[in-house]
């Protein structure tokens, strides 16, 4: 009977077992860690965080501003009547060149041509009587007040005559300027006022490319700078050159326009395309560029850890031109540093680190996604 108490005590302590190891198992193995184990310089072991990080070489670049702009003509209008009347001729052909004066449309004018008419010979009865008189008026024939009425019916007809020239001239639309017109929207025989869009007049030969750039950056706008700009549909990079500037801050916007020139002698460019614009704010030799990760913020200052001496130092820093992937550093870091780049949440000063993977500030371009910065790169500010 005893021996059967044993066994049924031993198999309940070995079904108990069995339940609660599972349990026990992971707090029995010794602990873990997926740092490296780096020997310090007394000999024991310490763990250290595995990090890459990039070194910091002096580079060339050209610090550029990017915007938006829009292409407008050297000269535009929308051609319109200055006098209501029916279209009697339309002489020019749809996106032809005309001449500055060229007569483009023609409206009826046959009643102030024939107000021409009477003018005219009004005006010649009006000269016959002034030449007869002013011999009279000599020899005291003749009063003076007469004299000087028929005097004043010449004036009066010559202003006349001018008046309806004037009039004339109003039925007439002439090419203000040398240019490429566009697309006609009357035909002979319509009725047109003086708000009728009749077609556009563009002058192509050159281009202007207007844009705006945020308002801390307007003391470094030159006139004569050189911009670099594309439009969609083209693969191909045209050039400008700053030619004025608006000299005040649109206080809405909190940025100033811009005005570049570029010649367009091809027509490759039409006016109202949407255009990308880079204009060169520096150019600067002997930058030290960082990844843009590589900074942390503060409330007073910056700063980025340096790998020194197999640890973590934390360096203040002061920052220059901030781009999205890269800082310039203005002081706080020599050539021939060494900027950790990861795990940055997780360092302290002083903490022991293995560099994983370690990368050049001057590596090509094609490492550009890791942080990595080509020489003369060119850093695009944000606005």
């Amino acid at each position: 009977m005893r021996m059967k108490s044993v066994l049924l005590a031993s198999l309940l302590i070995g079904a108990v077992g069995a339940l609660a190891w599972p349990k026990l198992s992971p707090l029995l193995k010794p602990h873990t860690t997926t740092a490296a184990a780096t020997p310090t310089k007394t000999g024991t072991v310490s763990t250290a965080l595995k990090v890459s990080a990039v070194r910091i070489d002096p580079v060339d670049f050209t610090e550029t501003l990017s915007a938006t702009g829009t292409l407008i003509p050297e000269e535009g209008v929308e051609l319109q009547a200055e006098a209501s009347g029916r279209v009697v001729a339309i002489n020019f052909r749809e996106g032809a060149r005309v001449a500055k004066g060229s007569l483009l449309v023609k409206l009826n004018d046959a009643e102030l041509r024939a107000t021409l008419a009477r003018s005219q010979h009004q005006l010649a009865l009006a000269e016959t009587r002034e030449r007869r008189l002013a011999p009279l008026i000599k020899q005291g024939l003749v009063r003076q007040e007469d004299y000087d009425i028929v005097a004043s019916e010449v004036n009066v007809q010559h202003a006349e005559i001018e008046l309806t020239r004037a009039q004339i001239d109003k039925t007439e639309i002439r090419a203000p300027f040398d240019g490429v017109i566009g697309l006609r929207y009357v035909s002979e025989g319509a009725f047109v006022g003086a708000s009728t869009r009749v077609a556009t007049l563009q002058r192509l030969d050159k281009l202007k490319i207007d844009f705006s750039v945020p308002e801390k950056y307007a003391g470094r706008i030159r006139v004569g700078s050189p911009v670099q700009f594309s439009v969609a549909g083209s693969e191909r990079r045209f050039e400008a050159n700053i030619y004025a500037y608006d000299p005040r801050i649109d206080s809405g916007t909190r940025s100033v326009l811009i005005r570049a020139q570029t010649d367009n002698a091809q027509h490759r460019l039409l006016p109202g395309a949407y255009a990308n614009v880079e204009l060169v704010l520096d150019t600067l030799s002997g930058a030290l560029l960082v990844p843009a990760v590589a900074v942390i913020p503060g409330l007073n200052e910056k700063n980025v850890f340096v790998y020194r001496d197999g640890h973590a130092e934390r360096r203040k820093v002061e920052t220059g031109t901030r781009t999205a992937t890269t800082v310039q550093i203005l002081s706080g870091l020599a050539a021939g540093d060494v900027v950790i780049t990861s795990g940055l949440q997780n360092l302290r000063t002083g903490q022991p680190v293995a560099i994983d993977a370690i990368a050049r500030s001057d590596a090509p371009a094609s490492n550009a996604a890791a942080g990595v910065v080509a020489p003369a790169a060119k850093l695009r500010s944000a606005p």
